[in-house]
């Protein structure tokens, strides 16, 4: 297996993509494999932050093209596209924050990869890119992803010109929340992640799973739908649990319940 999983902390879940030798790449069996991977951690009680990076030079290429090109059928296209599309669902639609964590390159699907994680931080000279135009295939998926983090314009030229992004850029349009060097990287992603797991998981589970399905609703429907959310969290202990602990001036005992 190409994926490697590493508990960082104890609620803390490291995901690497460890395949150097294609620059990460999101092929048939690592697409698998992730997918597998975050299937597990989603499931798993103690985990309450994923950590994904990749291995070596850097994050991800994207797809495999020596891979793609010998697929030649549609059929086989199409299971690759939808398969890369199911991680990327999986990784929104999952109960768990999952935070990217970028040196390097994050191109074409490794740039929705990292668009699709709920947070984002990279080395400063990290690079983002959309370059399929440049070889004649348009990053029609990837965009979908991109597409929600950025607006239109710093979109549009992502995808039209092929070329890609810096670091201080990609933070400045919201692909990512920010950057720093490479010896600061690990240790500021660690702090979010900690932040994030100090918290309740049953709340962060609501919270997480509201914000994605509010975002698709027009303003109307989506105030009515989190105003239920915020009722079902209403009921919930944690909730009881920390109004009361506010109030009383210390400190939360979450019991996820």
């Amino acid at each position: 297996m190409n994926i490697k999983v590493i508990n960082q902390e104890k609620e803390i879940s490291r995901v690497i993509i460890n395949d150097p030798k294609t620059y990460n790449s999101l092929s048939t069996k690592n697409l698998n494999d992730l997918i597998k991977v975050f299937k597990k951690l989603d499931n798993n009680k103690n985990i309450k932050v994923i950590i994904l990076e990749g291995a070596g030079k850097g994050f991800s290429s994207g797809h495999n093209l020596k891979e793609v090109k010998g697929l030649k059928k549609r059929q086989r296209y199409q299971k690759l596209f939808n398969l890369c599309s199911k991680l990327m669902l999986q990784i929104v639609e999952g109960r768990k924050p999952v935070i990217a964590k970028v040196h390097g390159a994050a191109f074409a699907a490794g740039c929705q990869l990292v668009a699709s994680c709920d947070l984002a931080y990279s080395t400063k000279d990290a690079l983002f890119a959309t370059p399929g135009v440049n070889i004649g295939l348009f990053c029609s998926t990837p965009m979908v992803a991109v597409s929600r983090k950025i607006t239109r314009k710093p979109m549009m030229k992502m995808l039209l010109t092929g070329e890609p992004i810096k670091a201080n850029y990609a933070k400045e349009v919201g692909l990512i929340n920010d950057c720093f060097s490479k010896s600061k990287l690990n240790s500021e992603v660690l702090k979010v992640a900690k932040k994030i797991a100090s918290k309740s998981n049953l709340t962060i589970k609501i919270g997480k799973q509201a914000f994605y399905k509010q975002l698709e609703m027009p303003l109307k429907k989506a105030y009515a739908y989190t105003s239920k959310m915020m009722t079902l969290n209403m009921m919930a202990m944690d909730a009881k649990e920390g109004i009361s602990a506010f109030l009383e001036k210390r400190k939360p005992k979450w019991k996820n319940k």
